[in-house]
């Protein structure tokens, strides 16, 4: 094995500024679910503690594993670190309905004092409900993508740990706004039509399919970091980059179009069943 590889691969970032963060989410989440699943466990079966869960390892994974170090190899692991951050992390973490199981995870002497005060503030409500508007959550994922992956921008995240941790921030944030239009996340309030879940869909994975196309079939390196970086595996910078946007374009398609589909198929299954009328003709005597 080729002995930057094999570095690479034993390079676990157990130092990343938010690392801590994830235990503790995990935790408080385990905590507040341990309450409401005893009062309402068909609401909170065990398996969305498992989605969670899940959720938490993936964002560890993509931040801490070697999948980072690697990254600053092989554009198509560094896109597969991103795709973590964005279509798999976040729809996990909202299957958990994570909202009333950290609220019950406080003290209700500590959630009353911090929490009371900014729940009644009609200007913190009001922004709420503006940044969660569906336009906005749309806006936010599609432009962090599509500005984060221009060349310049690109190559400061990565020469600069700390732009690069802003970077996937970004795409962790912005994809949790988006992610949250999609799985209804109780006890918010749906303040749109199902059906419309559908275009929200569709449109941003034609986003994603245009940028990776970009990716797949340019005929020359975008990224110039990844032209000079050293080859630890057969797969020069053109096909590395070709490999980078067809993960982007498969698994990016593949997480924006099958919940659009499963939403036609609730729509379709909600729809009012009329009996058909026996045509039943009686022969005259």
């Amino acid at each position: 094995m080729d002995p930057m590889l094999a570095r690479a691969f034993q390079s676990w970032d157990l130092n990343h500024n938010v690392l801590w963060m994830l235990p503790l989410c995990a935790l408080m989440y385990a905590r507040g679910f341990a309450l409401v699943h005893l009062q309402m466990p068909r609401r909170y079966p065990v398996w969305r503690l498992a989605s969670f869960t899940f959720g938490i390892l993936v964002v560890f994974i993509a931040i801490a594993s070697p999948l980072d170090a690697l990254g600053a190899l092989l554009l198509y692991i560094h896109m597969t670190q991103h795709m973590l951050l964005i279509m798999v992390a976040p729809p996990l973490i909202w299957l958990g309905q994570p909202i009333v199981p950290m609220l019950r995870a406080l003290p209700p002497k500590l959630a009353k004092r911090l929490l009371g005060p900014l729940l009644r503030c009609r200007a913190l409500r009001a922004a709420g409900r503006a940044f969660t508007r569906a336009t906005v959550c749309w806006l936010a994922l599609t432009a962090a993508m599509l500005l984060w992956h221009v060349p310049q921008l690109y190559e400061i995240a990565l020469h600069s740990e700390g732009w690069h941790e802003i970077q996937h921030a970004c795409f962790f944030a912005a994809a949790l706004l988006f992610w949250s239009r999609v799985i209804h996340v109780w006890p918010n309030r749906l303040t749109t039509p199902r059906w419309t879940t559908i275009p929200y869909l569709v449109s941003a994975d034609l986003i994603n399919t245009a940028l990776s196309a970009v990716l797949s079939f340019s005929t020359h390196v975008l990224y110039p970091t990844y032209a000079s970086a050293p080859r630890i595996l057969a797969i020069s910078p053109i096909e590395d980059q070709a490999l980078a946007g067809v993960i982007m374009w498969v698994p990016g398609s593949i997480a924006f179009l099958l919940p659009a589909v499963m939403v036609i198929v609730q729509l379709f299954e909600a729809r009012p069943h009329t009996p058909r009328r026996a045509n039943l003709q009686v022969g005259a005597t």
